[in-house]
């Protein structure tokens, strides 16, 4: 398979294949993580308002001395701010200490309603979360096409969006998203989706590349013989995985040497991604997560009843 780097936007510009993910780093640790990172040769950072660490990351960017032109930087809109987008990238702008970001996304098709339980997650007096339901994502995204316009993003997306909701905003939308960044790893490949986006020329991203701390995924006995046959960790035939099959990847980590470790690809083969490929169809799938908004975001295979469903009549093969 190619050895891809970086992939070109529908903008036109680069975007690093590897970036540094910045979600559940904690504060005290995350900017160093990220100096270290933008030392160790990464050129992408992917954060988000609502990890409540983006002024430890600007400063840890800053402190790494690379040119803030060298540093692909995405960020994302939390739920809360979805009726004004523009001020949500202000506080963005303002915490990274940086003039513009490459990428801003829509880190989830749920509007949240400020009250006073919570400025990021509002909740209703029953405990649910607080979920504005009669809200038109085609509303968020009108302004994100209008921040994109005024010069402070070089190119917006989504996060978290499946075909159907996708399919709604292909109605009304004016720019065609640029990423949509999911849960991706091979107990969860999302092909359909991939093949959905591809189409339209909109670049996945992949979180949670390697499952999550108490995942199996790790400890696969199909992907640890991968691993075995090429001298590699089993993390390294799961971040290689993504970029062969045309999707950016985002490991996280604030541990120096995983980080490095986290940059280095490898060449698979044809049998090694078809093996990896077909690992959710062999009856492998499961998500690590699938946050509880009470609120249909379109997958069909969010919980394991579905999931089950699925596999029973044949999904989940590429």
């Amino acid at each position: 398979m190619v050895l891809n780097t970086s992939f070109t936007l529908n903008t036109g510009n680069k975007i690093p294949a590897v970036g540094l993910g910045t979600w559940q780093a904690p504060v005290g640790q995350v900017g160093a993580a990220v100096t270290h990172a933008l030392k160790a040769g990464y050129r992408h950072i992917d954060a988000a308002l609502v990890y409540q660490n983006e002024q430890e990351v600007g400063e840890g960017i800053k402190a790494s001395g690379v040119p803030r032109s060298e540093i692909f930087i995405t960020s994302k809109v939390w739920n809360t701010q979805q009726d004004d987008v523009a001020a949500g990238l202000e506080q963005t702008l303002k915490d990274l200490d940086v003039e513009y970001l490459d990428l801003y996304l829509i880190h989830w098709p749920v509007r949240l309603v400020v009250n006073e339980t919570s400025k990021l997650f509002p909740l209703n007096p029953d405990g649910t979360r607080a979920v504005d339901r009669e809200w038109d994502q085609g509303k968020t995204w009108a302004q994100m096409e209008a921040v994109l316009a005024s010069g402070k993003v070089k190119a917006i997306g989504v996060s978290n969006w499946s075909i159907p909701y996708l399919e709604k905003l292909e109605k009304t939308w004016k720019v065609v998203p640029a990423i949509n960044q999911v849960e991706l790893h091979p107990f969860n490949p999302q092909h359909e989706l991939k093949a959905w986006c591809d189409k339209r020329g909109i670049l996945l991203e992949a979180y949670c590349p390697l499952g999550s701390t108490n995942s199996p995924l790790l400890t696969d006995p199909e992907l640890l013989a991968i691993a075995k046959k090429h001298n590699v960790q089993p993390a390294t035939v799961l971040i290689s995985y993504q970029p062969a099959r045309g999707v950016v990847v985002l490991p996280k980590s604030v541990t120096p040497a995983r980080i490095d470790n986290n940059l280095t690809l490898i060449e698979l083969d044809a049998e090694d991604m078809a093996t990896l490929d077909a690992m959710a169809a062999s009856g492998k799938q499961q998500r690590v997560n699938t946050p509880a908004f009470g609120w249909d975001l379109g997958f069909d295979d969010w919980y394991p009843e579905q999931i089950k469903a699925k596999l029973a009549s044949g999904g989940y093969n590429k």
